[in-house]
């Protein structure tokens, strides 16, 4: 990994950008820990909208390529439709974004511990692998209480992973200077 930092200025940028952005994303898990239902439904409403905001964008596309087969009309009806349900239906919205949550995790754990294995010279690499493991646990335990425990549990768990998210890359950026 020395090669990323030759510049002395590369390493006070990726030091400094390390520990703004871990601040912020330690501030952002612990309010979602202490808020998870409200956590939760903001995902699903927020996804509601993109949804039903794309679908209209889609729509305009295909009004002004003139293009008069319905099967064009299928991706902006689907994303409308999609996007309406749920904001009309935001329990059940929590517990598909639950599912899609438990792939992020799944990827999140994956990633982690392979990006912890790159690092393994330096100090700080093991925080990577328990991340990454912290993410495979949060996985399983999504996959566990599914669908009834959505409504809270999307909250706190994003919440733990981003507080953890942030400790890893705070920690990362304060010993920058100690590993090289």
């Amino acid at each position: 990994m020395r090669q990323y930092f030759e510049a002395e200025g590369m390493k006070k940028q990726f030091k400094i950008h390390s520990i703004i952005a871990g601040i912020l994303l330690l501030i952002a898990g612990i309010l979602s820990i202490f808020l998870p239902t409200v956590t939760s439904l903001t995902i699903s409403f927020l996804l509601g909208w993109l949804l039903v905001i794309s679908g209209i964008i889609s729509g305009y596309h295909v009004i002004k390529s003139y293009n008069t087969k319905w099967i064009s009309w299928l991706k902006p009806f689907l994303l409308f439709f999609v996007g309406l349900l749920m904001l009309l239906y935001p329990l059940e919205g929590i517990a598909a974004v639950s599912l899609l949550l438990i792939l992020y995790f799944l990827i999140d754990a994956f990633a982690g511990i392979v990006f912890g294995l790159e690092w393994s010279p330096l100090k700080g690499w093991a925080l990577l692998i328990i991340n990454g493991i912290l993410s495979l646990v949060l996985a399983i335990i999504f996959i566990i209480g599914w669908p009834f425990s959505s409504i809270w549990l999307i909250g706190l768990l994003v919440g733990i992973s981003l507080l953890f998210d942030g400790a890893t890359i705070l920690m990362l950026g304060i010993s920058m200077k100690r590993n090289f």
